[in-house]
């Protein structure tokens, strides 16, 4: 079943399969089409308007497409966690866990397997604050390449676990990645913080900042945003 609500005061709404997801609507000054996507963890649906368009006509936009929209929210991958004979993903690629109860709890990453002990149950928060800190570690490095290319002062880095954004620059200035892009290639991961560092130079996504992103950013930018695009919902899969 498909429909579409109007809460007052809040995010207009669409049931999918039973389910009430979001629209969320964005204005682009320089758009000159409407655009829709399921956001990565299929929670809501994301519209890009044009100025000029109203937003009863992006609504039933919505409504239109229910087809196209059942077949992207069927394809969001179902959670599952990671456990004692089960794989993770790390900077685009696959590991075996080696799991042994009387080993070291801390995973570590040893050849083609990642080692952990501890109890089986608590293996995938483990494994999750592991990743953390490793994506960490990795996208300061990359925060301060991109900044230095951009010829602007290395931003404050806080990782997200947000369930719809890859990545964002605040007000304050603080650049903010999803956690989960060190399951991704390193390119994949790499393009999301040279997009949020380029925002340092142009808040916007006008033309002088895609300018800017093309020489901040030292790797096939379409080959990392056609990565995502095709496998980032697969990175919610192991830990929601």
């Amino acid at each position: 079943m498909i429909g579409w609500l109007a809460r007052s005061g809040a995010d207009p709404v669409i049931e999918v399969t039973g389910r009430l997801l979001p629209i969320a609507i964005t204005r682009n000054a320089r758009a000159r089409r409407l655009t829709m996507r399921l956001s990565p963890d299929g929670t809501a649906v994301r519209l890009t308007l044009p100025r000029w368009c109203p937003e009863a006509e992006a609504i039933a936009f919505v409504h239109a497409r229910s087809g196209w929209l059942e077949g992207q929210l069927a394809r969001v991958p179902r959670a599952d966690p990671p456990g004692p004979s089960g794989m993770v993903r790390f900077r685009g690629q696959t590991f075996s866990i080696d799991w042994n109860e009387g080993a070291r709890r801390k995973p570590a990453l040893r050849g083609d397997v990642i080692k952990l002990g501890g109890p089986a149950e608590t293996i995938a928060p483990r494994l999750q604050r592991w990743l953390e800190s490793e994506a960490l570690t990795l996208m300061s490095a990359d925060v301060s390449h991109f900044a230095a290319r951009a010829g602007v002062r290395a931003p404050p880095l806080r990782l997200s676990r947000a369930q719809r954004r890859w990545g964002s620059l605040s007000s304050s200035g603080t650049v903010r990645i999803n956690w989960r892009l060190i399951q991704a290639p390193d390119s994949v991961r790499r393009s999301v913080v040279a997009h949020e560092i380029t925002h340092c130079l142009h808040f916007d996504h006008s033309p002088a900042f895609h300018a800017a992103l093309g020489r901040i950013f030292d790797d096939d930018l379409a080959a990392a945003d056609a990565w995502l695009t095709t496998h980032g919902r697969g990175l919610y899969a192991s830990f929601g």
